[in-house]
């Protein structure tokens, strides 16, 4: 933390000098700042390579700069000059380093050699490769598979995570979570039962077709900072943009093109929203609800004139099923209960809906302030009833975007990451290496923790990622992590999650996206998938950080062919030597998906993969799409009791100093903080009637009655522009307040958005 606090209200546009400056001081503190630049011109290029951070699509026309300040931050990170030296373990103990920041662990730089941990002096030291290899493989054959994880971060390429999911089931289980299960399973359970696809139906075309956008609980200037450029197009012609949100986001306000010499120059804006709803923190459904019943009575009204419908009877009586129950329940819905719920009133929803009627075409955008909910799935099925109502799904300029974090996290499950079994081809798998897969179901990322908090689960190997910074119920999971036999860690820089270790515990150092990566037949491009289902290819550009860091590819097949008995038809050295080999083993795995995957990948900027509902295809039980009625308007309904006035709703949000729980620095530009992540933003009703003085020292605790207390401190009350009930303050450290059971119904997303808390005025430090 920066020894100078300073918040006062940002008033500037996202994007603009602030994000120039941004870049500059990040390339400069990691010491790239002349090669850094070049090396970000051939950010999310053709020949160039895929952007670490987020998974927006990227254009068949790049243009000069296709990069964003996140997405140039994440690549300072990663090729920084900044390297951990030899003599660094040797002078801390991982039991200091534990009272290191999220922020200082990383800024150590990259992890050049292997380390096994030594309890016995508490500290991690070097270790060979092969012996390595050899340790872990013998402690894997000692452990029943079904008692180990195989995690994976979103930002391992097809390749890799083609590669891990395979050695787990050839190893003997399912248990293959991965961030999607923190972030959008949501999406992945919802959009199926819905549409009968588990991803979003937009190409990145309809922008430039769209008559309405629609967003709800996703920060553009923070999250998908590119997506901007297609926003701004579509607001200048005139496109009605409608966010739903509990926190005025400066990214869906107001944006000055940093590509834009004029804009730079003449420091013109943007406006991006045409309106701008504060929904509260679980107000989603009946926010949505209200809209639709808004659209259903406008049909009424229309019909009754004989003018225009509102919605589309042709596409819904050929293309959809369960309308009669869904209409029912809207129209029976009560809007003084819908206004509660919502934070919203009736003619703000009614008024979405007429705009919503007049437009021939529509886009719903989506992220994580819909998906990390109790009710996330029901919100994503919402979404899709909202569209369904105008046939806005499989026509151009119309569809479903839920808009994905990590760069690779929609293409690894693509490639057979996941915990169901339904989802993977196993008999194909099956007939190509000649074992039997397992069949159980494995375990998500909850139960994985269920499982280490209870024991049952023994090993956990790691394919990048912050995995016990990342997930909730913070205090049990770093209690119960040491009584884990076996802990694996595949990283490029050091975390918290290589400080709390198993019995046994390995750091394996590998090579990051960007730089080259030689092997046997030379140089090797990866792949990956953007949210848009676009497959394209990533090249290494930048020299290794250290001569004996190993590619993902050649760690996972290491321990592999360590842990595994011989097998003919699998040929991990040669898989190794050319990752083409390990595209076509994709490729006939997946056949539908991939078929030609080494010529087409590389033809021009990649291809898409097939999505039958984007052309009104359903593959859904009812050969339809669905509509799903949601069960009641309550966001929590195992911690719903009496209203109480000293119980706020919190919601869990990003800086744009972070990504993820990687942590830049201390500074978020557009709420106006700087200097400190201990920020507990209130709307001032609400603090006034606590009695917190803008300023005041606060902890906060969890308020639920399970027995556990669950507390963090040090927060600083900041007024802000948030609905009455409401508070927001900065993950990961606010992790430690979820209970592991507090997860979104059906796929178990930890519910992060909206989590019961008290606040606890403290003294001040």
């Amino acid at each position: 933390m920066s020894e100078k606090i300073r918040i006062r209200p940002y008033t500037g546009p996202a994007g603009g000098w602030g994000s120039l400056r941004s870049v500059e001081s990040v390339l400069t503190k990691q010491q790239r700042l002349a090669t850094g630049n070049a090396t970000l011109l051939r950010q999310n290029k053709p020949e160039g390579y895929s952007c670490v951070s987020c998974s927006w699509a990227k254009p068949d026309e790049a243009a000069t700069f296709e990069y964003c300040e996140n997405g140039a931050k994440a690549t300072a990170w990663e090729i920084t000059r900044r390297r951990v030296p030899d003599d660094f373990f040797a002078r801390h103990t991982v039991s200091e380093l534990r009272g290191w920041t999220d922020h200082d662990l990383e800024a150590e730089g990259r992890l050049l050699r292997p380390m096994r941990l030594d309890h016995a002096s508490d500290r991690w030291v070097p270790v060979s490769w092969e012996a390595a290899f050899r340790e872990i493989g013998a402690e894997l054959r000692a452990l029943e598979p079904r008692s180990t994880v195989f995690y994976a971060s979103g930002r391992a390429s097809l390749e890799t995570s083609y590669m891990w999911g395979l050695f787990a089931r050839l190893y003997g289980h399912n248990n293959l979570p991965d961030s999607s299960n923190m972030c959008h399973e949501s999406t992945s359970v919802g959009l199926p039962e819905s549409i009968g696809a588990p991803v979003g139906t937009i190409l990145l075309e309809d922008f430039k077709r769209t008559e309405l956008i629609l967003s709800f609980g996703q920060n553009v200037g923070t999250n998908s900072p590119r997506m901007l450029h297609p926003l701004q197009e579509a607001a200048k012609r005139g496109v009605p943009m409608i966010t739903f949100n509990p926190l005025r986001e400066r990214g869906w306000e107001r944006f000055t093109n940093p590509q834009s010499p004029r804009e730079m120059l003449t420091r013109s804006e943007t406006r991006i929203s045409s309106h701008y709803h504060q929904v509260k923190a679980g107000g989603d459904i009946a926010a949505i609800l209200g809209i639709c019943k808004a659209l259903l009575e406008g049909d009424d009204a229309a019909a009754a004139a004989g003018t225009a419908p509102w919605i589309d009877h042709a596409f819904i009586a050929e293309h959809t099923h369960g309308f009669g129950a869904f209409a029912a329940a809207a129209r029976a819905a009560d809007w003084a209960a819908l206004e509660a719920r919502s934070g919203l009133g009736r003619a703000a929803l009614a008024e979405t809906a007429a705009i919503y009627a007049r437009s021939g075409s529509a886009i719903a955008v989506y992220g994580m302030g819909l998906t990390q909910h109790r009710t996330g799935v029901e919100n994503v099925r919402m979404v899709v009833n909202l569209l369904l109502l105008r046939g806005n799904i499989g026509k151009p300029g119309a569809g479903v975007l839920p808009v994905r974090g990590h760069s690779n996290v929609q293409g690894q499950r693509t490639v057979g990451i996941s915990e169901k079994p339904e989802l993977v081809p196993l008999d194909r798998l099956a007939e190509q290496y000649g074992f039997t897969p397992p069949r159980e179901s494995g375990l998500n990322t909850v139960e994985a923790c269920e499982g280490i908090i209870a024991g049952t689960v023994r090993a956990f190997l790691s394919l990048g990622g912050n995995f016990i910074r990342a997930v909730p119920e913070t205090a049990a999971m770093e209690e119960a992590w040491p009584r884990l036999r076996l802990t694996v860690q595949i990283s490029t820089k050091l975390n918290r999650s290589h400080l709390v270790n198993g019995e046994v515990a390995y750091l394996l150092p590998c090579l990051g996206r960007i730089e080259v990566d030689e092997q046997a037949a030379g140089p090797q491009s990866v792949t990956c998938e953007d949210t848009m289902t676009k497959i394209h290819p990533s090249r290494g550009q930048v020299a290794p950080a250290g001569p004996e860091l190993r590619s993902e590819p050649a760690i996972v097949a290491g321990i592999a062919q360590a842990t595994l008995p011989p097998n003919p038809r699998l040929p991990w050295a040669d898989w190794v030597a050319d990752y083409g080999r390990v595209r076509d083993a994709i490729e006939a795995t997946y056949p539908e998906t991939f078929a030609g995957f080494n010529t087409r990948v590389f033809e021009g900027s990649g291809f898409h993969r097939p999505l039958p509902a984007r052309q009104r295809e359903w593959k859904t039980e009812t050969g339809k799409a669905n509509f799903l009625t949601p069960a009641s308007l309550e966001e929590n309904p195992d911690t719903a009791v009496a209203p109480q006035p000293d119980v706020l709703q919190l919601i869990t949000i990003r800086s744009n100093d972070q990504f993820n729980t990687t942590i830049y620095g201390y500074d978020d530009r557009f709420r106006g903080v700087s200097g400190t992540r201990m920020v507990l933003f209130m709307n001032a009703g609400d603090a006034a009637r606590l009695g917190l003085a803008d300023g005041a020292a606060v902890a906060l605790a969890t308020a639920v009655e399970d027995g556990i207390p669950r507390r963090v401190e040090g927060f600083r009350v900041t007024y802000y522009d948030i609905p009455a009930g409401c508070c927001a303050a900065y993950y990961p450290e606010c992790n430690p307040l979820i209970p592991l059971w507090h997860h979104a119904e059906h796929s178990k997303v930890p519910a992060a958005k909206s989590i019961p808390v008290r606040l606890q005025a403290m003294a001040a430090a």
